[in-house]
């Protein structure tokens, strides 16, 4: 399967560079192009229109912490792709953004992963950036860590969520974070985090709908404490179909449902982390080292 992505991945940026020209640092007769920095924020992407706040936020953030620097973006889901263009709007997947950055005559180019951890959507766009390095498109190319990729960040993490718990909770009520999950193994992340959530308090639960933790579990450790009441809160950068739906839609196989049926009553929070300023400020922090590198 990863054969295959890379593969997929090196023959849509060899047929967007060739459509788009010569590399960016060939000026007019072999003369060096000015520098021209800029930062292309890549996210999975959401067709939800309740999304956009997440992505307004974490926008405004990246501009306001780096004026000088346009920013662009890119969605990595060809799925919600297609889904905004049937709406009539139109967003670029990595490779054709950095095509047309690259046409925009940018020399240096930080691409911040938006994303919650280094998956397989981010290390296929660093298969993307690495056939753009190849070709030399631009003089320099540097990726951004998404939200969580060290431990440095993931004590970050703890503290943004602990400092944006539920308000309206009551001791010995729960909260529960649902993250996507994956088969990378960069989903061991989330076990970790719940593991140093729950050092700071025992009632914090993270699972995800594709991987580990999954919902069977969360519900086994809530039901064995007893536990009456729970808040749930995506842990993914919005609050997009994953969250209206899986998390807190009222289909039996929804975690809302499920939790119910054990018992547990159920209060959704739909609000993606990027609406969140603590969670924010690290995917901004990321950006800025990105920047640093170009340089």
């Amino acid at each position: 399967m990863y054969k295959k992505l890379m593969i997929r991945s090196m023959l849509s940026v060899l047929v967007i560079f060739t459509m788009m020209g010569t590399p960016a640092q060939a000026g007019e007769h072999g003369a060096t192009a000015p520098k021209k920095a800029g930062i292309l924020l890549v996210a999975f992407g959401s067709s939800e229109a309740s999304a956009q706040i997440s992505f307004d936020n974490l926008d405004q953030a990246v501009r306001q912490a780096y004026p000088e620097v346009p920013v662009r973006w890119a969605f990595t889901s060809h799925i919600i792709r297609a889904k905004l263009a049937d709406q009539g709007k139109t967003l670029d997947s990595p490779a054709m953004a950095l095509a047309r950055m690259q046409d925009e005559k940018f020399t240096h180019v930080a691409v911040q992963s938006a994303h919650t951890i280094a998956g397989e959507e981010y290390h296929e766009l660093v298969r993307i950036i690495g056939g753009f390095k190849a070709m030399g498109a631009f003089e320099k190319i540097v990726m951004g860590d998404p939200l969580m990729t060290t431990q440095a960040d993931m004590q970050l993490v703890v503290k943004a969520i602990l400092e944006n718990l539920p308000q309206a909770r009551r001791r010995g009520e729960a909260v529960v974070f649902m993250g996507h999950g994956t088969h990378h193994p960069a989903n061991a992340g989330y076990a970790a985090l719940m593991y140093q959530l729950q050092l700071k308090d025992p009632n914090l639960f993270v699972g995800t709908v594709e991987g580990y933790p999954d919902v069977d579990l969360i519900r086994e450790q809530m039901t064995d404490r007893k536990i009456k009441r729970a808040y749930l809160m995506p842990f993914m950068s919005v609050a997009g179909d994953h969250a209206k739906n899986d998390m807190a839609g009222s289909e039996e196989d929804s975690w809302a449902s499920i939790f119910t049926r054990a018992g547990i009553q159920c209060v959704p929070i739909l609000k993606g982390t990027a609406e969140y300023e603590g969670f924010v400020k690290i995917w901004v922090a990321h950006a800025g080292e990105a920047l640093k590198a170009l340089q």
